[in-house]
């Protein structure tokens, strides 16, 4: 069992949401919902794995967390 951890964000021309997941080539997804982005990023996230390697699988990077910091402009 793998937990993976995929960036989201909202794509400000088309308004949908989007995900990657780093380290993993391939495993993108859009989606009009978070609902249906998970459903859809899961799924893909599967395709990915199981074209990988076990040797592969051992060099998904560990997610450690997400940071923000305000810059002046």
């Amino acid at each position: 069992m793998h937990k993976i951890t995929g960036y989201i964000e909202r794509d400000s021309e088309t308004g949908l949401y989007v995900a990657v997941v780093p380290g993993i080539h391939g495993a993108h997804t859009q989606a009009e919902t978070l609902d249906e982005l998970q459903k859809n990023l899961k799924e893909v996230v599967e395709l990915c794995l199981e074209e990988m390697t076990p040797e592969t699988k051992k060099e998904i990077p560990e997610f450690v967390g997400l940071q923000q910091v305000e810059v002046a402009n």
